[in-house]
């Protein structure tokens, strides 16, 4: 298992490289392009939040846009959040913070252009929408193949690799609780979860969506309150703390191997992990979403990103940085465990146990439904997807058992391919994006609520839903 975590340790710093320079190039286009959208349209995103959806063609009521925020941060906000940037700042120091955050601001402008082209190219399934980068890449690119190539590395990225991940977490934490002992915790951990996330996944879209409303704000919340209470504790020291993770970041003060460079690796690897923006997954959420214009997910799934690496990341990295951690020694989850015990008193160890319990159950069905959505687009079997969703519960209970590091290695391979993929396709289809965001905006400047009907727009081709006379359906019923 070592000499396989370092064969993925090596391959991941060669691959990242890649990897960066495209995330950042994009993300310096799409924001210069949409003239800083994920800025100035920040009160926009809050707006649509609570906006109710439309109705369905049979009737029904469609995914508000709220549910698909919420089952979008579900696979968000989990283990990446907790483990994910303790892990960061123990490999890569304080400095990796700052790249989070500059990952963060023009992560959002790729977030916006991967979601509004996922909301375009849906499709209808039953009672719902459903769509993603496989089914831009074959509606809007006419590349069915590289719609194929996506879909099976999603699928195997988030419903088994990720899935591997959260559970994997669960079991750190569960272990720090007990003191770091108990060798039976991994298999009990694994069965726990692996039912429970079995019992709402079989349940489809409809249930996935509620569950992830209720507990992903409930649990995130609660840990943003106490990481709140920590940075008060520490008032006087936030001031250093700040300058300590600028310093960090260009090099000017190394407080681990490496430096720059271990910052900013830790920085982007961790922040994709956890907002996920460019990375393809997103837009599979957000085309669940019913509602009047594809550029109101855009923002939706925009502001997103600022709810995952601003806030609840930034939660993180303050708690942990206020404890005065050693760095150099990959740690995730317990570090950060102890370093709210250390500021709170260690009823904090197991308060943030329950909480990444709760989170990474949530990520875990989550996750899960980024390969549903894509199962169906590889193939209509009908033994496909009940036996996917079976695959998801071994893999949870393989995670519980596997070691931190090479779980995390093979995290690190796997998502740099998929947003390899994703990138190339939406920077050809960016233009449509830049349109609709350019339509909407004309829109609220009449005063109107903005809706889109392919008819006026019809040179875009592959569009299969917006129908004319569909956005009249917003908020029926």
């Amino acid at each position: 298992m070592d000499r396989a975590t370092d064969v993925l340790g090596h391959v991941n710093d060669i691959w990242w490289n890649v990897i960066i320079v495209v995330l950042v190039a994009l993300g310096l286009f799409f924001t210069v392009r949409t003239r800083f959208v994920q800025l100035r349209l920040i009160p926009e995103m809050v707006r649509l939040i609570g906006e109710k959806p439309l109705d369905m063609p049979d009737g029904s009521k469609g995914i508000s846009s709220l549910r698909a925020f919420c089952v979008s941060a579900a696979s968000r906000v989990g283990t990446g959040n907790i483990a994910g940037v303790a892990l960061a700042i123990s490999i890569g120091g304080p400095g990796a913070v700052f790249w989070m955050w500059v990952l963060a601001v023009m992560g959002a402008a790729t977030a916006f252009v991967e979601s509004t082209l996922g909301q375009l190219y849906k499709i209808r399934d039953g009672d719902a929408y459903r769509g993603g980068p496989a089914y831009y890449m074959l509606h809007g690119l006419r590349r069915r193949w590289m719609g194929v190539l996506f879909a099976v590395i999603i699928t195997v990225t988030y419903g088994l690799v990720f899935n591997a991940v959260q559970s994997n977490s669960i079991v750190d934490a569960v272990k720090n609780s007990f003191g770091g002992h108990g060798s039976a915790v991994g298999p009990i951990v694994g069965i726990v979860v692996a039912v429970l996330a079995g019992a709402v996944i079989f349940g489809g879209i409809h249930r996935i969506s509620a569950v992830s409303q209720i507990l992903v704000p409930l649990m995130a919340g609660s840990y943003v309150i106490l990481g709140v209470a920590v940075i008060v504790l520490n008032i006087g020291e936030v001031p250093h703390m700040i300058w300590l993770i600028v310093q960090n970041a260009f090099g000017f003060r190394e407080v681990v191997a490496g430096g720059f460079g271990a910052a900013l690796m830790q920085g982007v690897r961790r922040g994709l992990f956890s907002n996920e923006a460019g990375m393809g997954s997103v837009p599979n959420a957000g085309s669940t979403a019913a509602v009047s214009h594809p550029a109101k997910q855009g923002l939706v799934q925009s502001l997103g990103v600022y709810f995952d690496t601003i806030l609840i990341c930034t939660t993180t990295a303050f708690i942990v940085l206020l404890s005065e951690p050693q760095y150099g020694t990959a740690a995730g989850a317990s570090l950060t465990q102890k370093a709210l015990s250390a500021q709170l008193g260690p009823w904090a160890v197991d308060y943030l146990t329950v909480v990444i319990f709760f989170l990474a159950g949530t990520s875990v069905i989550g996750n899960y439904y980024y390969g549903e959505t894509n199962i169906g687009f590889l193939t209509s079997a009908r033994w496909a997807l009940p036996s996917f969703r079976v695959l998801v519960m071994l893999c949870v209970f393989a995670g519980a058992l596997a070691s931190v590091p090479f779980v995390w290695g093979l995290a690190d391979l796997f998502m740099g391919l998929m947003a390899l993929t994703n990138l190339v396709a939406i920077a050809p289809l960016s233009v449509h994006a830049f349109r609709l965001l350019d339509h909407y905006v004309v829109q609220r400047r009449q005063g109107r609520e903005p809706t889109f009907e392919r008819s006026e727009m019809p040179d875009i081709p592959g569009v299969q839903v917006w129908d004319d006379g569909e956005a009249a359906r917003v908020g029926a019923g």
